[in-house]
């Protein structure tokens, strides 16, 4: 059930929508989100909306994360993933010392971290810490972030510690103040450009052991639902804004058809084709298919982190799956609005093109990967399952 604060910052995202939608282009020319929509961001408690109670948060339930990220990608998803990793970033703290996380919250609610999960760098064990060394890709929102944290394979005398999964290191996540990493501009890519999701560098800086956690198998300090499966709650809001972004582009081409879209050479409006009205009502089944099976898998992971956080293991691969399930049917239902769209699409400022361009890259994530597909069919033969094993 919505508490009221969460509810408050649903309608909040869907007053902004229009406003996001109206800074599209500035979102992608500038390559990140500007600032005052940041402070937007701020105001309408995006960023706090997973913080406990006592640190000035809302502890909100998982499935009204999901609806403000489905809002807010409807509007343009590279907003809607940088405030996704935002949103997240209480889920990363809590992995810290209990002390370390409130003295981070002591200043307040709206702390923002970002940094990439894969394990690019090098940590050297020393005294009371360790040294850091590495260069990381796909820091999603570093420009705007407080705090960034970077991924290392753990060193000791040399060689890679052992780590919890046989045959694997370990590795573990170094966290800094934003001013202490050195931001590389790299992010010149094919969609998702204004999540300004750059590489981020360290050359031998030390990390005390109170400022390192581990992403994966770190136990939270603290006790709430929102807080037993940090990771598998990330896959859901990742699925949320693929589902943005499709809901998105069926907007974009209805809009389109409706002020009298018509293609060369038909010999009638889009809008009296049957052609298109069979795809345009296939396309919306698709998007509300993918709606009810994320809403489900929401509800049944919330289920089991408040009634039996020891089952949640076992859901991880159905998890993934689905989150490559929608991922793959949000990027079909944009291609066919694309299409739709004919000459119009291809227009640079044309959402549809924009969106298009935004799910296909999503689509290159390796968390929406198909492999993930094999993943969950492994699960119901009784099979190892990897990464979730």
């Amino acid at each position: 059930m919505k508490n009221a604060e969460a509810t408050k910052v649903l309608e909040a995202a869907r007053d902004l929508a229009p406003v996001i939608a109206a800074r599209a282009a500035d979102i992608e020319s500038g390559r990140r989100l500007p600032l005052e929509l940041l402070e937007q961001f701020k105001r309408a408690g995006f960023f706090r909306m997973f913080v406990p109670r006592g640190h000035g948060g809302y502890e909100a339930d998982l499935w009204t994360s999901c609806e403000v990220l489905e809002t807010l990608a409807r509007a343009d998803g590279a907003a809607a993933w940088t405030t996704m990793i935002g949103m997240e970033s209480p889920h990363l703290f809590a992995l810290l010392p209990r002390e370390r996380f409130d003295a981070i919250y002591s200043a307040g609610p709206d702390v923002i971290l970002g940094g990439p999960f894969n394990a690019q760098g090098q940590a050297l064990v020393e005294k009371g810490g360790y040294r850091v060394t590495g260069r990381w890709a796909f820091a999603s929102g570093c420009e705007h972030c407080d705090w960034l944290f970077a991924n290392c394979v753990v060193l000791e005398n040399g060689q890679p510690r052992p780590g919890p999964i046989p045959g694997a290191p370990q590795t573990r996540a170094m966290l800094f103040k934003a001013n202490e990493v050195r931001i590389i501009d790299t992010w010149n890519v094919l969609g998702l450009k204004g999540t300004g999701s750059h590489d981020v560098a360290l050359e031998g800086a030390f990390c005390p052991e109170e400022s390192s956690f581990d992403i994966f198998f770190g136990v939270s300090n603290i006790q709430r639902p929102g807080f037993v499966a940090p990771v598998l709650h990330f896959v859901l809001h990742m699925a949320a804004v693929a589902l943005g972004i499709a809901q998105g582009a069926v907007d974009d081409v209805v809009q389109l058809v409706t002020k009298g879209k018509r293609r060369m050479y038909a010999r009638v409006p889009l809008i009296e084709s049957p052609v298109f009205q069979l795809e345009l009502g296939r396309t919306e089944m698709s998007v509300r298919a993918a709606r009810v099976l994320l809403r489900d898998t929401v509800a049944e992971l919330w289920s089991a982190c408040v009634n039996e956080p020891s089952s949640v293991p076992a859901l991880a691969p159905r998890l993934s799956a689905t989150l490559a399930w929608v991922t793959e049917t949000a990027a079909g239902v944009v291609e066919t609005c694309y299409r739709a769209g004919g000459a119009h699409s291809l227009k640079d400022g044309s959402s549809l093109q924009r969106r298009f361009r935004d799910i296909y890259t999503f689509r290159q994530h390796a968390s929406a990967a198909e492999g993930w597909f094999g993943q969950a069919g492994a699960a119901l033969l009784g099979q190892p399952t990897g990464f979730w094993t």
